[in-house]
């Protein structure tokens, strides 16, 4: 088939890949976000999907609206047979979605219809899903309502982050979308629509969602320091400055010291009290400091049974 593919972050990168790998396919154009400045200077960097398009010699085309009729007039000229779409983060018009012969094809991280929206693997993280898995759509004008084509699950380990689910899904959704372009081809998906009373809402995260209020219980919490890892990260207070929370572990004990207090200082880790339960801290960052574990750290910063953590 030839392909155009929308994408712009890290996460789509292993699915464009997979397209310019695969013989049977043709990514005719790429279309992503605009470059972006970063730092002081200023300087203009692309986006993932950008990188790996240039570096393969495909064209790449970076409208601000792609619903503008300019760039929807400029997009009808690119051969194309199906439009694959990997978080773009713009919203398609009818006109784009029903262009291609096979229309548009999204590759959505969560198992549809739980966890539309922008953000669905940290979602089922904080919320305790116990798997979560890839979904290929047939996209409709809705927020991730088409019809739902192939899924793959993937077990939610108790040790999974953010991170190492964004990185494992990435991959699976590689080879979904092959298997859905291959099935496309041959006439034989079977499209099922989705059950809206099912659907759950992923929203964006925010800075504001790493702050841990320690009233919350302790199961919770640990969930949002994985969930929420690498970005934007779960973070408190130490003595006026953001502590980072990377690791911890939940224990069951109950001091009846007041959410936030330190109930404990080991070799290893220190032990904050919650609304239910304590969490043992085992890696942290405070800020302008590298990130460590709590052994580490606690060579270099003095806490004491009775300190507060807060924000």
């Amino acid at each position: 088939m030839k392909v155009i593919f929308m994408g712009t972050p890290d996460f789509a990168v292993p699915v464009l890949q997979g397209l310019i790998e695969a013989k049977e396919h043709e990514v005719t154009a790429v279309i992503t976000q605009p470059d972006k400045a970063r730092g002081r200077s200023g300087k203009l960097i692309f986006t993932p999907v950008k990188q790996v398009a240039v570096e393969n010699n495909i064209p790449v085309y970076t409208p601000k609206r792609v619903k503008d009729a300019e760039f929807v007039k400029e997009l009808k000229t690119i051969p194309c047979d199906v439009i694959v779409v990997v978080a773009f983060g713009q919203i398609l018009s009818k006109e784009i979605l029903e262009c291609p012969k096979y229309g548009c094809i999204n590759v959505h991280a969560s198992l549809l219809p739980r966890w539309r929206g922008a953000a669905p693997m940290q979602w089922a993280i904080l919320a305790g899903d116990k798997k979560t898995g890839i979904t290929t759509m047939q996209m409709d004008e809705g927020l991730d309502t088409g019809d739902m084509l192939l899924r793959q699950e993937v077990e939610i380990t108790p040790e999974e982050t953010g991170e190492s689910l964004h990185d494992k899904m990435a991959v699976l959704g590689s080879g979904l979308l092959l298997e859905t372009l291959a099935q496309a081809a041959a006439g034989t998906l079977q499209p099922v629509a989705q059950k809206e009373e099912e659907s759950t809402y992923a929203k964006m995260l925010t800075k504001e969602l790493g702050r841990l209020d320690f009233s919350k219980e302790a199961e919770g919490l640990e969930r949002y320091i994985r969930g929420l890892n690498s970005w934007p990260s779960a973070y408190t207070g130490l003595r006026g400055k953001t502590l980072k929370i990377w690791k911890a572990e939940v224990t069951e004990e109950e001091t009846g010291c007041e959410p936030g207090t330190v109930v404990s200082v080991g070799k290893d880790h220190f032990t904050v009290q919650t609304g239910k339960g304590c969490l043992r801290l085992l890696e942290v960052q405070l800020e302008g400091k590298k990130r460590m574990d709590a052994g580490s750290f606690l060579r270099g910063v003095k806490i004491e049974k009775g300190d507060i953590l807060c924000i």
